[in-house]
């Protein structure tokens, strides 16, 4: 286990600990693989990786473009394992294994002892459809109630509403014809443009390979008018400032790359992106402070990576002085 940023004082810091300890396994997030391609720097070559046979990659989808890049640039024997899973029941629900094959952008198999399917609205299964992620029948390390929760009702709320009986997890997934999983995000934090539902991940694919873009998050928020903003808050890289030259590269990127729904309201630069402690991006009470709830209601310090960040998204959603422009 290592303690402490994994890219200082370099991108190349977590491959030259894995070299130094003849690892064999290395669990890393995906924001290490668009640190070093951005960096353009290529572990394989610069380090002593001989003794490494499988990268574990979670805490948010791992972009398309990231596997060909530890194809070439980390070994093409090294197996990239996509997985996802949830603290709430201490493993995994989909993942990688060593005689399935590896594509892009997806995670192999659901994994051993988890039912997963991908349901409508109406409880359907779905092949090749994005739908609500559902396990169907009970995993070895479901939790049975929480903590604080006598009658259960928190409980039965947060998994059991929308389909009684059965475990929906809040993600939504596409299972492939070819029996893979695709994560395209929250479920809870879904993109809705048009009547058309969006995963925040395919603006992530896009967004995160601009070389002028450290980190982005984006929201889609319902106004009190009946309106709806989507905008895309973006972290840039040292030295660069978001100009109209930048804001219209990435609106057509998204628009060529993704479809012209996935183009947001407006491009925000902030300082920073607020996570779980996990690594997962906080999509959700970001929402929720740009809607207006309280700080205090969204979120607790205990629970984020940057409590400052948060606050920073406070500040901007009502419109104190510091607060990003918009774009």
């Amino acid at each position: 286990c290592f303690d402490g940023s994994p890219l200082y004082p370099g991108p190349g810091r977590l491959w030259e600990i894995a070299a130094d300890t003849k690892a064999n396994v290395l669990g890393v997030s995906p924001g290490i693989f668009l640190a070093g391609m951005k960096a353009g720097i290529e572990p394989g070559t610069e380090f002593d990786l001989t003794a490494l046979r499988t990268i574990g990659a979670t805490g948010a989808p791992v972009p398309a473009n990231c596997f060909p890049w530890v194809r070439d640039a980390v070994g093409e024997r090294v197996q990239l394992a996509s997985t996802s899973g949830g603290t709430d029941v201490v493993s995994g629900f989909a993942g990688s294994a060593p005689n399935c094959p590896i594509w892009a952008g997806e995670l192999s198999r659901p994994v051993l002892g988890v039912a997963l399917e991908s349901w409508d609205d109406s409880g359907q299964p779905l092949i090749g459809e994005v739908g609500e992620m559902v396990i169907t029948a009970p995993m070895p390390s479901m939790p049975v109630k929480f903590w604080n929760d006598p009658d259960g009702e928190r409980y039965r709320d947060t998994y059991f509403s929308m389909f009684p009986g059965v475990w929906r997890h809040g993600d939504w997934i596409t299972i492939t014809d070819h029996g893979s999983v695709i994560i395209s995000g929250r479920s809870d934090a879904t993109l809705n443009r048009q009547g058309v539902r969006l995963g925040s991940a395919d603006i992530y694919d896009v967004v995160d390979g601009i070389p002028e873009v450290a980190e982005s998050l984006v929201i889609g928020a319902e106004q009190p008018d009946g309106g709806y903003w989507m905008p895309l808050f973006v972290v840039l890289a040292e030295g660069v400032s978001l100009d109209d030259s930048l804001r219209k590269r990435i609106a057509r990127d998204l628009k060529e790359k993704a479809s012209p729904r996935h183009v947001p309201d407006d491009i925000i630069a902030v300082p920073a992106v607020p996570h779980t402690k996990t690594g997962k991006k906080l999509e959700v009470p970001v929402k929720r402070l740009i809607q207006g709830h309280p700080l205090e209601k969204v979120a607790t310090p205990d629970a984020v990576d940057s409590f400052e960040a948060l606050e920073y998204f406070a500040q901007f959603a009502a419109g104190k002085d510091g607060a990003a422009s918009e774009g």
